[in-house]
């Protein structure tokens, strides 16, 4: 039995004890006379009353204690603790195990919620949370920035009376134009259901793709200019420099002997330099101009038997594959095809001079690769990138070109080094779901 239930047994029959004294005296005495009665039951009482009084704080001060630990949980603080080992040892240990627990619980719980908040204030994106009568219950700095508002005067109010409630109404995961009081553009809007309490609520995601849009294009143009102005700088330094020499010539008196050949010489170089000049600019309108892809139904086998025929520097082989009908733009399928099999011959002409073009259903893609015996990749991470070339003469525009035609039919493009081989392989795919066996 617990030591309460003991405590409050013995001192149950502790208050009857006076009663159970004066009435076995009575019996193994007899009945005494009127002031004897008067005595003993003056007696019996105060020793019951002062019994019970005692039994009552031994009950009694024990439950206020335990009421104490419970408003202090109640109120939140967690800190109290009772002595065990008492009357209500195992009572008070539990309750002890359950501040322990509740402390630990609400020390995790506002870690997480100033990770939470720093995590939301870091972000870029507006972050709003709605409750179930769409009254603002949440929202990070930049939302706060968006609506240019206060946060005490923002939060409780209607999505409609921040202008928010298109946006919920708007499926999720579209690019909007919007107009915010602190900002308008192109907009991508997420949200989604969330449950609180027991109650329903929105969470509300707002990205400004235009500012990510805006940025992006800044760096290429910058970029872009770089590179322009790079070849244009050294186009015209030299177109410059030899006009300068030119001039001088001619206003020589008396004119050298071999001053028609030098002046020949100098206006080839110009028309050289000129020329490669234009060149260039037409490979950055071709790159920019390319249009998007019409897509109809190709054989793969056919089209790059047609590629490899087209090749006469050197033989291509080309290995059997699955019979596989893409849909692509035939025009552009053979355009990326025919830059990448032009790299991996001018690769392999100083080699055994051995091409390999090959393809396979791989997961859920069509792959293609064109393998070479040349002396490998360049180290560089800018194949890609437009204008950049590592081969003398070069327009730079290949790689980009055919980057640019894999992604417009959901595809890709990368560059390798062959396992167990010198060279590299160029790998071309497309989904699977672009393909029809």
């Amino acid at each position: 039995m617990p030591a309460f239930e003991r405590r409050v047994l013995s001192g149950g029959w502790l208050v009857a004890l006076p009663a159970l004294a004066a009435l076995a005296i009575v019996l193994l005495t007899g009945r005494p006379e009127v002031e004897l009665c008067w005595l003993l039951a003056v007696a019996v009482l105060v020793l019951t009353a002062m019994l019970a009084r005692w039994q009552h704080r031994r009950v009694v001060y024990p439950l206020y204690t335990l009421v104490g630990l419970l408003e202090a949980l109640r109120e939140g603080d967690y800190s109290l603790r009772g002595v065990s080992g008492g009357v209500l040892g195992e009572a008070i240990y539990d309750i002890n195990a359950l501040a322990d627990r509740l402390q630990r619980e609400r020390l995790q719980s506002e870690d997480s919620a100033r990770l939470l908040g720093k995590t939301l204030a870091s972000l870029d994106s507006a972050v709003f949370v709605f409750d179930s009568d769409v009254r603002l219950r949440l929202l990070n700095p930049a939302a706060q920035r968006l609506l240019t508002g206060e946060r005490h005067a923002l939060m409780g109010r209607r999505a409609d009376e921040l202008g928010l409630d298109a946006l919920l109404a708007a499926p999720s995961a579209q690019v909007v134009r919007h107009v915010f009081p602190g900002r308008s553009g192109r907009f991508e809007i997420r949200h989604a259901p969330l449950r609180n309490e027991g109650r329903n609520g929105q969470l509300l995601v707002v990205n400004d793709v235009g500012r990510a849009l805006r940025e992006e294009e800044r760096q290429a143009w910058q970029r872009l200019l770089r590179v322009l102005g790079h070849e244009v700088n050294n186009s015209l330094a030299s177109i410059h420099s030899l006009a300068g020499t030119l001039a001088s010539l001619v206003a020589r008196e008396p004119l050298p002997d071999d001053w028609r050949e030098d002046a020949r010489g100098g206006l080839q170089v110009i028309g050289n330099r000129a020329e490669s000049l234009a060149r260039f600019l037409a490979g950055y309108s071709k790159l920019a101009a390319l249009p998007p892809p019409q897509k109809r139904s190709v054989d793969l086998a056919e089209r790059i038997a047609a590629v490899a025929r087209l090749e006469q520097r050197l033989v291509v082989r080309v290995e059997d594959g699955p019979p596989l009908s893409l849909q692509a733009d035939p025009d552009q399928l053979e355009q990326a095809l025919i830059n990448l099999l032009r790299n991996a011959v001018e690769a392999s002409l100083n080699g055994k001079g051995e091409v390999v073009m090959r393809w396979r259903s791989e997961g859920e893609r069509v792959l293609i690769e064109i393998l070479d015996d040349g002396p490998g990749l360049p180290g560089s991470d800018n194949l890609f990138v437009p204008f950049f070339t590592t081969k003398p003469g070069g327009s730079g525009i290949g790689l980009a070109l055919v980057r640019q035609i894999a992604e417009a039919h959901e595809g890709g493009v990368s560059l390798g080094t062959r396992e167990g081989a010198p060279g590299a392989v160029a790998q071309l795919w497309l989904p699977l779901e672009l393909a029809r066996d």
